[in-house]
C-alpha cells in the first residue's frame, strides 16, 4: 500500500516509461507519452481524491484507474476515460478557438503592414533583402501558412528574437521566399534567414518550415503537392546545442523529413575549426567576410 496517492499514480506512470511528479489539482493534467516527439500532450492523468486517480496515454490505448491499494475495476476506467474524452474535446474546443483569434489578427496585421525595410537592423545585420517580409513598426513579419491560408505571423524584432502570435497555430505551418509556379527544384530549410541566403545563392524557391519539428511535416506537404519536382532538405547543424537525446537535433530532423519524402538532403559545410557557424546564413556571412 502505497503512502499518498500522488506516489500511487507516479508508479503505475513509470511502469509505462513515464516520469513525472503528478500534482492534486483536481483538473486533468497532460504530459508527454516517452515514446513521441517532446509536446506531444499525449498523455493525461487526473488525481481525483485523495485514495484514487486515473491516468491514459491515446495512441497506445492505455487507460487505468489506480488507488491507495493498486485494485481498479471496468466501471472506474469506462467513467475515467469518458471524462478524459470529454476534457481532449473542450481542449480541442478552446485551442481552435484560440487559433482562429490568432489566424484573424496575423490577416489584419498583414494586410495593414508595409513591405520590410531593407535597412531594418536584422536585415542589415544577416545582408538580406527583405523578399516578402512585411513590417509593423520595428517588427518584421513572416507569414505562417497552412494549406494556403494564412493562420500566425512570426514576428522578427531588430536584436533577432522571434515570437509567433499568442495562441496561434506552429505545427505544420510554412512560409516561402520565390515561386513554386514552373520550378524544378525546391529547398526546404528551417528559419527565415536560412532561406533567405539559400535562395540569393541558389535562386531556387525555399520553403521556410520554421524549426527543426516542422520539417517533415512541411515537407511531406510539399511532395503531395509537387510529386514530380526535385526537393532538397537543407538542415542546420546543431551541434553546439545540448543534445536532449538527439546527437544533432538539427540534422537528425532533416534527415528524416529526407527519408519520409525521398529527398536530397543539404547539409552546411563549415571552415576549418569554426565553432560559431550552425546553418547556411551563417555560411553565407562567412563568405561575404561579415563573420556571424
Amino acid at each position: 500500500m502505497h503512502r499518498s496517492i500522488e506516489a500511487a499514480l507516479a508508479e503505475a506512470l513509470a511502469r509505462h516509461g513515464v516520469t513525472l511528479a503528478p500534482r492534486a489539482s483536481g483538473r486533468f493534467e497532460r504530459f508527454d507519452a516517452p515514446d513521441k516527439p517532446k509536446g506531444n500532450g499525449n498523455g493525461w492523468y487526473r488525481i481525483h481524491s485523495p485514495q484514487a486517480a486515473s491516468f491514459g496515454i491515446w495512441h497506445l490505448d492505455v487507460s487505468e484507474v489506480v488507488t491507495l491499494n493498486g485494485a481498479s475495476n471496468p466501471e472506474a476506467v469506462a467513467q475515467a476515460r469518458l471524462e478524459a474524452i470529454r476534457d481532449r474535446d473542450r481542449r480541442d474546443r478552446e485551442r481552435q478557438q484560440c487559433e482562429a483569434q490568432a489566424a484573424e489578427k496575423a490577416r489584419r496585421w498583414w494586410s495593414e503592414a508595409a513591405p520590410g525595410d531593407p535597412a531594418h537592423p536584422w536585415l542589415a545585420r544577416k545582408r538580406l533583402p527583405a523578399h516578402d517580409l512585411r513590417q509593423r513598426g520595428k517588427m518584421l513579419l513572416m507569414p505562417m501558412y497552412v494549406e494556403g491560408e494564412l493562420v500566425n505571423l512570426e514576428r522578427i524584432f531588430p536584436n533577432g528574437s522571434k515570437r509567433t502570435l499568442a495562441g496561434g497555430r506552429v505545427r505544420g505551418v510554412a512560409s516561402l521566399i520565390g515561386r513554386l509556379t514552373s520550378t524544378c527544384r525546391v529547398l526546404v530549410a528551417e528559419g527565415w534567414s536560412t532561406a533567405a541566403a539559400l535562395h540569393e545563392v541558389m535562386g531556387c524557391p525555399v520553403v521556410v518550415a520554421r524549426n527543426a519539428d516542422n520539417l517533415a511535416s512541411v515537407a511531406r506537404r510539399l511532395r503531395q503537392r509537387l510529386p514530380e519536382v526535385d526537393i532538397t532538405i537543407c538542415g542546420d547543424d546543431d551541434r553546439h546545442l545540448p543534445a536532449q537525446g538527439l546527437t544533432n537535433k538539427g540534422e537528425v530532423a532533416a534527415r528524416h523529413a529526407a527519408l519520409a519524402i525521398g529527398a536530397t538532403l543539404l547539409m552546411p559545410s563549415f571552415c576549418e575549426g569554426c565553432e560559431g557557424c550552425t546553418d547556411f546564413a551563417d555560411v553565407r556571412l562567412c563568405r561575404l567576410g561579415a563573420g556571424r
